[in-house]
């Protein structure tokens, strides 16, 4: 524990506040994420892996379980169910051959890009719950609190993971005639090469 003063009465209103925050936020994003990917037959675990494997590019099993907070032995086995699908594939580079990396497959990022633009045939309640807010201040929050506290947990290399894939969606995707409509990450990464 640090030095930082507090109450134990202060410490645990305040641990138990953000546990129940967390649960009833939780419980409307699963749904409203299960929601959206239940027409390609994935699940969060799936469609998680799929995403961070897609914005890495080139991770290991254990970046993924990282960045995917979850269990090394889950992120392998929804990988390789993945893999089966034929939206990922495994490799070993010739300059490490102790790790096992996953690459997205063509098929794997034409999913992707076609979850996303279909992001609105489903509904969204936390997205809907934030519009009060984002009419209220022009903008969605942005969790400056929160994404500290997580840095503090889960270091830097996390948010630097977690901002990449949102600066590949900025990238990735642009609004023409009212639809999203996405661009392979792959291209963007090619024509920014020559």
């Amino acid at each position: 524990m640090s030095q930082i003063e507090f109450s134990q009465k202060e410490a645990m209103i305040y641990s138990q506040r953000m546990a129940q925050m967390a649960k009833a936020l939780w419980k409307a994003v699963e749904k409203d994420w299960q929601q959206w990917i239940k027409p390609y037959d994935l699940n969060i675990n799936e469609h998680h892996i799929l995403w961070i494997a897609y914005h890495l590019q080139e991770a290991t099993i254990s970046d993924i379980a990282k960045f995917g907070v979850m269990h090394v032995s889950t992120a392998f086995n929804f990988s390789k169910k993945l893999e089966k699908r034929g939206y990922l594939y495994f490799f070993k580079k010739e300059d490490d051959r102790r790790n096992t990396y996953v690459s997205v497959t063509d098929e794997g990022e034409r999913l992707i890009l076609t979850m996303n633009e279909n992001y609105y045939d489903t509904t969204h309640h936390v997205l809907e719950g934030s519009f009060p807010l984002k009419q209220l201040y022009g903008k969605f929050p942005d969790f400056v609190e929160v994404m500290s506290i997580i840095r503090n947990i889960y270091g830097d290399d996390y948010m630097e993971i977690f901002e990449r894939g949102f600066k590949n969606i900025e990238q990735c995707f642009s609004v023409e005639d009212g639809h999203l409509h996405g661009t392979p990450l792959s291209d963007i990464n090619r024509e920014n090469e020559e």
